[in-house]
């Protein structure tokens, strides 16, 4: 099956080329598509000049910073058109390692559908956070559990890999979202779908190079769009015969 693992991308020159190729030494099945946002610091530049050397790398420029869920949508995109069987969803900066990959493989080829990089199951985990922000975390996953009823403990990670077949049932070009509210409208489709999922334990590694794009204000956004979906009704197909549970894979 072919796999591709999307990075969106601004401003991470000191991580870009260096993740990219510990992404294609886990298996050979994997490529990358880097989604860069015009950075100022050349990413975009520097992939494209690895590209004449490496042919599992590609790159998706998009004009300027146009958030992190569009960035996703663009890489969906670009995975549905060539082809590919298996998305991958990372972070750009070695938060997400990517010595989790075959497990989330191993998870896929066991008859999941969406595999979760998870820090709250067993296993899991995150280092170099202060208390507030990992409280924060907990109880924006906590929050996300309880109104939209999914049965997945981390609804905002951004580590992720997805079946071809889920995202051409739920058809992420529609949420209009982004950042953790992307992510959290993504597991409710998912589960509303009727496909399994499953999280795996990864230790979350707050980046040691770049600076960090988090704008502490989609969390509130996030929270407010949560509020608003648990009382709405969004049409989804389902697929047909599917059950949807969650599963911990150690």
């Amino acid at each position: 099956m072919r796999a591709v693992v999307i990075l969106p991308s601004y401003n991470e020159a000191e991580n870009v080329l260096s993740l990219s190729a510990d992404i294609l030494a886990q298996d050979p099945a994997l490529e990358v598509v880097v989604v860069d946002d015009n950075s100022p610091d050349g990413t975009g530049d520097l992939v494209a000049d690895a590209m004449v050397r490496e042919n599992r790398l590609h790159l998706v420029r998009r004009p300027g910073k146009l958030g992190l869920g569009s960035a996703y949508q663009a890489g969906f995109q670009f995975a549905l058109t060539n082809d590919f069987d298996l998305i991958f969803t990372m972070d750009c900066d070695y938060s997400h390692h990517p010595r989790y990959l075959p497990q989330f493989l191993q998870s896929i080829a066991s008859g999941n559908d969406l595999v979760v990089g998870s820090r709250y199951v067993p296993g899991g985990g995150i280092t170099n956070w202060p208390i507030h922000r990992r409280l924060l975390s907990r109880f924006a996953n906590f929050y996300t559990r309880l109104l939209l009823r999914v049965p997945v403990h981390d609804c905002t990670a951004g580590y992720r890999c997805y079946t071809r077949e889920v995202l051409q049932t739920v058809d992420p070009a529609t949420i209009r979202s982004s950042g953790y509210a992307f992510l959290e409208d993504m597991v409710m489709r998912v589960h509303r779908a009727g496909f399994q999922i499953a999280e795996v334990p990864i230790v979350f590694e707050d980046r040691t190079r770049g600076a960090s794009k988090i704008n502490h204000s989609e969390i509130y956004l996030a929270a407010w769009h949560v509020l608003r979906t648990a009382f709405s009704t969004i049409p989804v197909d389902k697929r047909v015969g599917a059950k949807s549970e969650t599963t911990q894979t150690p």
